[in-house]
């Protein structure tokens, strides 16, 4: 079977990890799978139903339905779906289902491209503990805070930044302290600190890894 080339890419929220997985994956010709996506259209889907995200049946229902190409991005960049991500998140049937997800597309992208690029909080230690490169993104709480109330404010929120803050600093407790799937680096990642990096900085570095590990 062809040989995929992986990478994987985790941090908390508003690390940058996002972003700096997209500009790779257009570098370098490769797939790319916002895995956070998948949790906010579950908590989303939930709701929709007239459920609480916190319902298990419900979130499991809504993630064996789970269509991507049907993921309203709107839909799943609020506040809310945020918030919903995190309690399904913990699920662990519901992380069963993506993780089946997950791995399907780290080892076979679509279009028949040479290689995958996922972002999440557990890639490089639960979904593909084999990837050729894993980096963990990370920032400050303050510096995340900030650029997450800067794309709340401008998508029309009116919440404030010491909210998003407290929001931030809770979300990571949640994802660190989790009995499934807790977020942490994976022994073997590159740490990239992005809290006085700009996006080209921190993509320039994350080249210059991915590089090495292909020479």
């Amino acid at each position: 079977m062809r040989r995929v080339f992986v990478v994987a890419i985790d941090g908390p929220a508003a690390s940058g990890k996002g972003t700096l997985a997209r500009k790779l994956a257009a570098h370098y010709g490769f797939a790319y799978l916002d895995t956070g996506s998948l949790y906010r259209a579950v908590g989303v889907g939930a709701i929709a139903m007239g459920k609480s995200p916190a319902d298990e049946a419900a979130a499991l229902e809504a993630a064996l339905s789970l269509d991507v190409s049907r993921i309203d991005e709107k839909a799943i960049r609020t506040r809310e779906a945020g918030e919903a991500a995190s309690l399904v998140a913990v699920m662990p049937a519901v992380r069963a289902a993506i993780l089946r997800f997950q791995r399907d597309f780290a080892t076979k992208p679509p279009g028949g491209k040479p290689g995958s690029v996922l972002d999440g909080r557990d890639i490089g230690t639960v979904v593909c503990p084999d990837a050729d490169v894993k980096i963990f993104v990370t920032a400050s709480p303050e510096i995340r805070a900030h650029r997450r109330w800067l794309e709340l404010k401008g998508s029309g929120s009116t919440v404030s930044e010491t909210q998003v803050l407290e929001d931030t600093r809770e979300r990571d407790r949640r994802d660190s302290e989790r009995a499934a799937s807790p977020m942490k680096p994976a022994h073997d990642a590159h740490l990239l600190d992005t809290t006085d990096l700009s996006i080209e900085a921190a993509f320039g570095e994350a080249v210059r890894i991915i590089d090495k590990s292909m020479s």
